[in-house]
């Protein structure tokens, strides 16, 4: 009678298509990346989460400058009072913050071309602007000191301070958040670095032109019911 043989040696399961999965390419199993991860395992990134955090805020940010736009202007309506000159230095504000828009936007468009040596310079322009606008401000409160207008007095002209004063506030925000933003432009080889960079970016770039738009109004309304 026939004696049938098997093999003591551990079979190679195949797959349904052929002949076993070859190894990762660092010999330690299949699709390994080094770490015994798949490379399907790789962070994924959304910049949804950043347009909607953004969003969110400018929002808020919206919500309470009109609150007060409101109140101003009613108060002005109802008072007798004599204008205020503008102070000079709040028209060079404007020209300086609608400028670092532009250049903001620059420096996003130098990022999305892949020139990061250009986006960092205009971004340190608008950092610059940015802290230059600051200072102008502070001499703009000076020049209405040097009117008589305080922030303790009448309360339609303590706006012009509460103005200025909020603004400056949430534009040292900004400054804050492209401080940060050069700090991580210097891993560009990174693919999921320069995904969150230019999503980071595209949501303080949104921010700061909202801070430009919010000051011109805050200026016109100064200008024309001040």
């Amino acid at each position: 009678m026939a004696t049938r043989v098997t093999s003591t040696r551990p079979g190679t399961k195949k797959r349904p298509g052929g002949g076993p999965k070859p190894p990762g390419p660092n010999g330690k199993g299949p699709g390994s990346n080094g770490h015994g991860k798949s490379h399907d395992q790789s962070p994924r990134f959304s910049a949804a989460t950043y347009r909607i955090t953004i969003w969110v805020v400018l929002a808020a940010v919206v919500m309470m400058f009109a609150a007060l736009s409101s109140a101003f202007i009613i108060l002005a309506s109802s008072e007798m009072w004599q204008p205020i000159v503008m102070p000079r230095m709040f028209y060079l504000s404007t020209a300086i913050i609608v400028i670092s828009s532009l250049t903001f936007e620059f420096a996003k468009r130098s990022l999305q071309s892949g020139r990061e040596i250009v986006y960092q310079r205009w971004l340190k322009l608008t950092l610059v602007l940015g802290f230059v606008f600051l200072i102008t401000q502070l001499l703009g409160w000076r020049e209405l000191a040097a009117q008589g207008v305080y922030f303790q007095g009448q309360p339609r002209r303590s706006f012009f301070f509460i103005f200025t004063a909020l603004h400056a506030v949430h534009l040292v925000g900004g400054i804050i958040a492209l401080s940060h933003l050069m700090t991580r432009g210097r891993a560009y080889h990174d693919i999921y670095r320069v995904e969150r960079i230019e999503a980071s970016a595209s949501a303080i770039s949104l921010y700061w032109h909202t801070m430009d738009v919010l000051w011109i109004w805050l200026f016109s309304l100064l200008l024309f019911w001040g």
